[in-house]
């Protein structure tokens, strides 16, 4: 009886979670001297950098993410944005525990949300990539990464939170138009997958929309 009590306040406490996330992801706003989402926590990454002078805000990419592959709910993604991924807790991060990456925003299966870089500086989440015949879209891109996997549906308030947060970015910077918004997949078409078939391009854009 008792176990079951506890799984009952468990999953309450979820949904309440989940309903939080999506109340919060309706009230985003961004501050544009910091950069930042106003009550969100933020964790700098050292990943991170100027924008090239005269840079401007052209490209939003989402990426998809989870450490091991396929396992949410850890603190691995955080820890690989900060340098800090034990190359001996896991086979798989033995192999890229030395690569210095990092993305604007990360958004849990849960809605919650972390910033590791400010909008305006240039975060390190594309890699070797092309965009209409523009190399290099680190230096015009912000990059939100989604916890998840490429075959596992992601979260409808991963969605909200998503567009949330898009709509935002669209409105504080005008450079960036609602056709901007692709996947890792679309700029790295010959490196990267994510953020893969299980993300409903459909939805998240009649998100977008509203």
């Amino acid at each position: 009886m008792a176990l079951l009590y506890a799984v009952y306040w468990f999953r309450v406490w979820q949904l309440y979670r989940k309903l939080c996330a999506m109340r919060g992801a309706s009230s985003v706003e961004i501050d544009v001297v910091t950069g930042l989402i106003r009550g969100v926590r933020y964790v700098a990454s050292p990943n991170q950098d100027a924008r090239p002078e005269g840079a401007s805000l052209d490209l939003l990419v989402v990426h998809g993410i989870s450490l091991p592959p396929g396992e949410f709910q850890g603190e691995w993604v955080e820890r690989l944005f900060l340098n800090e991924l034990p190359p001996d807790r896991h086979p798989y991060f033995a192999a890229i525990a030395q690569l210095k990456v990092s993305a604007h925003l990360y958004i849990r299966r849960d809605g919650s949300m972390t910033q590791f870089v400010p909008w305006h500086r240039r975060a390190w989440h594309a890699g070797v990539s092309s965009w209409r015949n523009r190399l290099g879209c680190n230096d015009f891109s912000v990059g939100i990464e989604l916890e998840g996997a490429d075959e596992i549906p992601y979260e409808p308030v991963q969605y909200a939170a998503l567009a949330a947060v898009s709509r935002e970015l669209l409105r504080v910077y005008p450079t960036l138009a609602a056709d901007a918004v692709v996947g890792h997949s679309d700029i790295a078409p010959s490196r990267k997958t994510d953020p893969g078939p299980a993300f409903d391009w459909q939805h998240f854009r009649r998100l977008l929309a509203d």
